[in-house]
């Protein structure tokens, strides 16, 4: 028996916890960052421009056709709706999209250093590599052409001179893969304080690959 379909309603109220969460961790100052979900195949929810992600609330949201159409909310979505629409249309299995400033992770992405380390096993089974995209302009076109063609192979971009774009099948993981991309920043800095690194060799590298396959499988399956 298939899970019941969520409301809007439950959506918008899931849309402010997580903007409250990535708030509190410090991952949008101010009133940076956006979040988005995709509620069917004909519309998308994402919270508006110029709202502080710990203070929004469910009436704020806004949702947008997938070609970007206001459908519905009384104010503006976010100016970079754009890049959420193109992980939409690139990855039909993502359901929600999370840009945040994080900062260990931003510092890499002004350093122009991506984490595409293989270092750490849960970072490697839950996220995998995350490259660099070279700068694009926020607000305009050009920031989603920077990032079109890293969204289909990776679940997480680093946006060059920015901040970090994270994808999952619903807002859940997308979130999580947001707090594991800076958790991993802190680790890859720690290993370049340190002076030295160990990678995870070619065998270790497949077993985890199959054993996030089998967890996948089984989470389907549940």
């Amino acid at each position: 028996m298939s899970p019941m379909r969520k409301t809007d309603d439950q959506h918008r109220a899931e849309l402010v916890k997580a903007g409250r969460r990535l708030y509190e961790l410090g991952f949008c100052p101010s009133t940076s960052g956006n979040i988005s979900v995709r509620l069917d195949a004909w519309r998308i929810m994402i919270t508006p421009t110029g709202a502080s992600k710990g203070d929004m609330k469910p009436e704020d949201m806004v949702v947008l056709s997938p070609k970007g159409e206001h459908r519905f909310g009384r104010k503006q979505a976010s100016s970079e709706a754009e890049m959420h629409l193109l992980a939409y249309r690139l990855r039909p299995e993502v359901g929600a999209v999370v840009h945040a400033h994080p900062a260990k992770a931003t510092a890499f992405a002004c350093a122009g250093l991506a984490l595409d380390q293989n270092l750490a096993t849960e970072f490697t089974m839950m996220v995998g590599p995350v490259p660099l995209a070279r700068y694009g302009t926020p607000g305009t076109p050009d920031l989603s052409a920077s990032l079109e063609d890293l969204i289909p192979g990776h679940n997480g971009v680093l946006m060059g001179n920015h901040g970090v774009v994270a994808y999952g099948k619903d807002l859940l993981e997308a979130v999580g893969r947001m707090e594991m991309i800076e958790h991993f920043a802190e680790i890859v800095q720690g290993t370049l304080l340190a002076g030295r690194q160990t990678p995870l060799s070619p065998e270790d590298l497949a077993k985890l690959h199959q054993a996030a396959r089998r967890y996948s499988e089984g989470a389907k399956g549940r």
